[in-house]
């Protein structure tokens, strides 16, 4: 679908778009353009330009940075319906991490300039655009905050629930997620064998099972007894 109104639907289902005002809603969908990526091209890289925001409605993103010794940070997937790439849109400098497409990507795209003229004409908007940049700052400090609290076990079953959850985005928690133990691992900062070990566990206890690259969760209210011990 190369129509940006076709996937109205698709970003519907996420909590930040359903809420905006529906004139809003046309207005950043008549700005739009639909952008395709194959697995692994890039979108931006850390010091480019802002160019505006993304929403991913097929595949998913991979946000993150690499170090001058080749070591990766991985941040987030990114996956339907959720949107990124806000935080240049407020203070205009450039982009913060890289975005590759994980795999083969549908985004909905938003320009800086379009983005910029809509804000000029209509500036009670902004309070829109902050709502979706708390949000993940909300998420951020939580998980500084587990950083720094939490076990191992517990940190990657919260980890789970966010991801099952869209990052609260989306109603519901989907019970398959397509991740692989390498991914989680470098999202919780963790050892491939500590995360390997702790889903294991969780494997036996029936709370999930592990498949390659996925994890289906098979008790949720196990699961999220286990993120708050």
């Amino acid at each position: 679908m190369n129509d940006v109104t076709a996937w109205r639907p698709r970003l519907l289902t996420g909590h930040w778009f359903a809420q905006l005002p529906l004139s809003l809603q046309d207005s950043v969908l008549a700005a739009a353009r639909v952008r395709r990526l194959a697995a692994g091209a890039c979108l931006f890289k850390r010091g480019d330009p802002p160019c505006g925001l993304y929403a991913v409605v097929e595949g998913a993103m991979r946000i993150g940075a690499v170090n001058a010794l080749g070591k990766e940070a991985l941040l987030a997937l990114v996956e339907p319906p959720q949107w990124f790439g806000e935080i240049a849109l407020f203070d205009g400098q450039p982009r913060t991490h890289d975005a590759y497409a994980e795999d083969d990507c549908v985004l909905i795209w938003v320009g800086q300039g379009a983005l910029l003229a809509l804000l000029a004409a209509t500036p009670a908007y902004w309070q829109e655009f902050a709502l979706l940049m708390s949000q993940k700052l909300r998420l951020a400090f939580v998980m500084l905050e587990q950083q720094s609290l939490l076990a191992a076990a517990p940190r990657l079953a919260h980890r789970l629930l966010l991801i099952a959850q869209g990052y609260g985005e989306v109603d519901g928690a989907r019970r398959v997620i397509r991740l692989g133990q390498e991914q989680l691992a470098m999202m919780l900062s963790l050892s491939r064998q500590t995360t390997n070990q702790i889903l294991k566990e969780l494997e036996l206890q029936g709370v999930v099972r592990l498949s390659y690259g996925e994890i289906e969760i098979l008790d949720l209210v196990a699961l999220k007894h286990r993120a708050t011990l």
